[in-house]
């Protein structure tokens, strides 16, 4: 019976999303359409979008259990941030600026929007060369989430759970483009604040309630980490220093991710925007402030990291719950992961056709042989993720976070600076981008093969991408005012966007205004 009723939800679940898929279909027969829904998504569809793409396994499961572990209930300042500054600072700083400034320059990847604002084709190769490197360690490491879930729920063969969600993710993907991705999003996050909500009132529930479970964390002692009492249950955790890498990481790496910016591309309108800054915000607050906040009790239940790694620990924590439960988190972060890796592949597949093949590879490329060949490429890389993950599982290398640290430091510390000073500032130079785009992936593949050149607190991925997000808004703003000025006359045809004149009619044309005798 108990397996009847997992099994039932998946096959709900997984009926509903391939529908979705086939109906959007109408949308999709474009590039524009594809890509970006016809750049006319409302605010709800594209907040939850952002906010499910934002969010995934990695989160819950890795980035939660963790830290979580690590920092105790402090590690909630990582919701936290990701609420105030990946999402409301975002959407308040990106998203009107981005929506008006792309389609003035009728772009509809990053690669494309940096070689319009800066005039260069070259940095439209190199940002895709980087999306396309970067991406891949992110998309695979999502599969690993379910790894423990699955073990825990099913005797089912973990190969076959991630080739079912793969397959499935590819069907609506390729039939619906980014209207059935962005339609999926919006239930598969009402799943999400659904599932982490009754989840936590679960798990604390089965601590003797909120307060009690405070008072046991606060008695858990670790001389390994800290020697100060109750250490687990205060404001700022052991280790508040590397506690804010995550939270700058986590939170400010939004601002630089090509999945994530792409959102504000496709939205409806500018009205549209304020009000999925106020969506967005709430949905973070709930998902990812729920995530770290349960993840920060994980040392109240029994978890040998040492031999079984902090992927388990969320598992372990809810393994003991009813069945109708464990059912809903399955969905729960089916749905999580399954939205990220529908918004990593279309923007993959996107970049690589629009801003690589089209127009270099291939010089003449019409719009069904775009759509066809980004159709294929979806299915090449969620074929090469799936071989990943499985080889990770297999050789036992399960540590989602350093996946995901290697993969946001790389992209968010390459693109946030030039995309944030292309969008504002009008003096921002191409060899600035280039600088920006150099030091952040050669310090992260640095931090990959050559982790002991690296001082003690940057040898985590985590602390290194922060550092190259904040090298980033220096190297720009110190090179572009050293280096050659781009052409005025250029600079100001795009940036004329935001200047533009609006003729009203007025009901009294005799007022105060005319002259006086």
């Amino acid at each position: 019976m108990d397996l009847f009723i997992k099994l039932g939800l998946l096959v709900v679940f997984f009926g509903m999303t391939i529908a979705i898929g086939l109906y959007c279909r109408k949308h999709s027969t474009d590039v524009n359409g594809f890509v970006l829904g016809g750049r006319s998504v409302g605010p709800w569809l594209t907040a939850f979008a952002y906010g499910t793409s934002y969010f995934s396994a990695v989160v819950f499961v890795g980035y939660a259990g963790q830290f979580g572990w690590k920092y105790g209930i402090a590690a909630t300042w990582a919701g936290i941030g990701n609420a105030l500054i990946g999402s409301l600072m975002a959407w308040a700083f990106l998203g009107r600026r981005t929506r008006v400034m792309t389609q003035h320059l009728d772009s509809a990847t990053m690669p494309q929007f940096f070689e319009a604002r800066f005039n260069s084709k070259a940095l439209k190769l190199a940002a895709s060369a980087i999306i396309f490197i970067f991406l891949i360690p992110y998309t695979a490491s999502l599969y690993n989430g379910l790894s423990r879930l699955f073990g825990m729920a099913f005797d089912i063969d973990y190969s076959v759970c991630v080739i079912v969600m793969a397959v499935l993710t590819a069907i609506y993907v390729i039939a619906g483009g980014y209207m059935a991705t962005a339609i999926n999003d919006f239930i598969q996050g009402i799943i999400m604040i659904g599932g982490i909500i009754a989840v936590i009132a679960a798990v604390l529930n089965g601590q003797g309630g909120f307060m009690e479970a405070l008072n046991k964390l606060g008695q858990v002692s670790d001389p390994a980490v800290s020697t100060t009492p109750g250490v687990f249950a205060s404001f700022f955790g052991p280790d508040p220093l590397n506690l804010l890498g995550v939270v700058l990481l986590t939170s400010l790496g939004t601002w630089g991710l090509p999945q994530m910016v792409q959102k504000f591309y496709a939205i409806k309108s500018e009205q549209a925007i304020n009000k999925g800054m106020i969506i967005s915000t709430i949905f973070a607050a709930i998902v990812a402030g729920g995530c770290y906040f349960l993840g920060g009790f994980g040392r109240l239940f029994d978890v040998d990291v040492a031999t079984q790694g902090y992927d388990a620990v969320v598992p372990t924590m809810l393994s003991g719950l009813p069945t109708i439960l464990i059912a809903v988190v399955i969905v729960l972060v089916l749905a999580a992961s399954m939205s990220t890796l529908s918004s990593l592949v279309l923007t993959s597949s996107s970049t690589l056709t629009l801003d690589f093949i089209k127009g270099t590879l291939v010089k003449n490329m019409d719009e069904k042989k775009q759509l066809l060949t980004m159709r294929g490429l979806i299915v090449v890389f969620i074929l090469i993720s799936v071989v990943l993950a499985i080889v990770q599982y297999k050789s036992s290398v399960t540590f989602i976070a350093q996946l995901m640290g290697v993969s946001w430091g790389a992209l968010a510390g390459a693109f946030l600076a030039p995309f944030l000073f292309g969008l504002y500032w009008k003096k921002a130079t191409r060899a600035s981008v280039w600088c920006s785009f150099i030091f952040s992936t050669v310090v992260m593949l640095a931090n990959i093969v050559a982790k002991p050149i690296f001082p003690a607190m940057l040898q985590s991925p985590i602390n290194a991408g922060a550092f190259c997000m904040i090298a980033g808004l220096i190297i720009v703003p110190v090179v572009s005012l050293i280096t050659p000025k781009m052409d005025k006359a250029y600079v100001d045809q795009v940036f004329s966007c935001y200047d533009r004149t609006v003729t009203v009619h007025v009901t009294d044309s005799i007022g105060d205004t005319q002259p006086q005798k």
